[in-house]
């Protein structure tokens, strides 16, 4: 968490496939205004709500949060809701054998679930050789023993433009 600090700060994260939930709580230990997360197991998705809102009803935070108890790949193709904004920050991590990271990139794509300066951050097994597939574009990519971490961007959303854009580097303050 501490390589997206600044990303944290006041952004909106999705958590998909979000277990216990303790993603999005070190998400809002470290800013974030807003998490969703999705899991499909009555049971894990109970104890996330449980873990979040504990998280968020701590005295020093102001934030929001929301568990929804569903199948990640049909809540993404019943589209964003209109008064929902995209995502700032997207963190990913199925069962690492579910063979899910492509589909469920297409539908955060077609959904504009993310903003278009937002990331998603894809764990996977580091023995499984995860590509970035078209049209999102590679930003980083990590490896942590058994599991790594892909980190994508959304295509620049332009009319009449490529559908990609350059990897940037954010200089430090």
């Amino acid at each position: 968490m501490n390589m997206f600090q600044k990303e944290l700060q006041g952004c909106r994260w999705l958590d998909l496939c979000s277990g216990s939930g303790v993603m999005g709580c070190e998400a809002l230990l470290h800013g974030a205004e807003r998490v969703v997360a999705i899991e499909n197991n009555t049971r894990t998705a109970a104890i996330c709500r449980e873990n979040l809102e504990l998280v968020a009803s701590a005295d020093t935070l102001s934030a929001q949060v929301s568990v929804i108890r569903r199948d990640l790949l049909s809540w993404l193709k019943s589209g964003r809701p209109a008064d929902t904004p995209p995502f700032s920050m997207v963190y990913f991590d199925p069962p690492y054998e579910a063979g899910i990271y492509n589909k469920t990139l297409k539908l955060l794509h077609r959904g504009e679930w993310v903003q278009p300066e937002g990331l998603v951050i894809c764990e996977h097994a580091s023995k499984i050789q995860l590509e970035a597939p078209t049209p999102w574009i590679e930003r980083d990519r990590r490896r942590y023993g058994s599991s790594s971490l892909l980190i994508l961007s959304p295509p620049e959303h332009s009319p009449g433009g490529t559908g990609s854009k350059q990897p940037r580097t954010i200089p430090e303050a």
